[in-house]
């Protein structure tokens, strides 16, 4: 059970990081992207940094949103199929 237990804890950290990845890669890539603009514009203005790394975020998750949801239905059903294998 403590084997089973540590797999599935390593499993979901890993998952965690994998599924994480793409949105926050393009936060910062628009992130500094904005902010090299702003640093060669003199431009300081807050939201001209917030508003493209928000709407990048969220193209990231449209675009990579049925990939995160297989992976997370994977993990789901191998932990369902765990729980109902008898794991006490």
């Amino acid at each position: 059970m403590t084997a089973t237990v540590l797999h599935l804890g390593r499993e979901a950290l890993l998952l965690a990081l994998l599924l994480s990845a793409p949105p926050l890669g393009a936060a910062l890539l628009v992130g500094l992207l904005t902010g090299l603009l702003q640093a060669a514009t003199q431009l300081q203005e807050h939201a001209i940094g917030a508003v493209p790394r928000i709407a990048a975020v969220i193209a990231a998750l449209i675009v990579t949103g049925p990939w995160i949801g297989g992976r997370l239905a994977r993990f789901a059903a191998e932990v369902l199929a765990l729980a109902a294998g008898g794991v006490p």
